[in-house]
């Protein structure tokens, strides 16, 4: 597996946040940066391709709702996010975020409080997810009866 690079890690830690707790972590910081919305947050469509056992033939599973933004801060430094759903507030959220991850001045502040707090919660997550899923696990087995030649 490829290792992230720092920016993919907060993006994607930013991106399956919930709206409520990125919010939570974001209003005590008490940030307003002068931004303009290069791409005002949109509601689109995604086509979500998966492999049976993750390596056999893609096949289409379906589509997902998907909400983009891009921001631009004052100096010019650009910020991206792509959520899943169509919050559009969080989607914005996400892509100040990711501009401001980009200010050295700004970056361990933003590490600290908000993007260290969510990964830690979102590894909690799966971790419980994980448990629950193992504990319904089932081991299939096939009995053979005889060769009928």
């Amino acid at each position: 597996m490829k290792q992230q690079t720092a920016r993919q890690h907060w993006l994607s830690v930013l991106a399956h946040s919930e709206a409520s707790t990125l919010e939570a972590h974001w209003q005590p910081l008490q940030l307003q940066p002068a931004f303009e919305r290069l791409r005002p947050a949109e509601t689109g469509l995604t086509r979500l391709q998966a492999r049976m056992g993750g390596n056999g033939r893609r096949f289409v599973m379906g589509d997902a709702t998907v909400t983009r933004a891009v921001v631009r801060l004052s100096d010019g430094t650009l910020g991206f996010s792509y959520v899943l759903g169509r919050d559009k507030a969080h989607a914005e959220r996400c892509a100040l975020i990711d501009a401001l991850l980009q200010q050295p001045e700004t970056q361990a502040l933003l590490q600290e409080k908000i993007i260290i707090p969510l990964a830690a919660l979102r590894e909690e997550q799966q971790q419980l997810r994980a448990r629950e899923i193992a504990s319904s696990k089932v081991d299939f087995f096939t009995l053979v009866r005889g060769d009928n030649a």
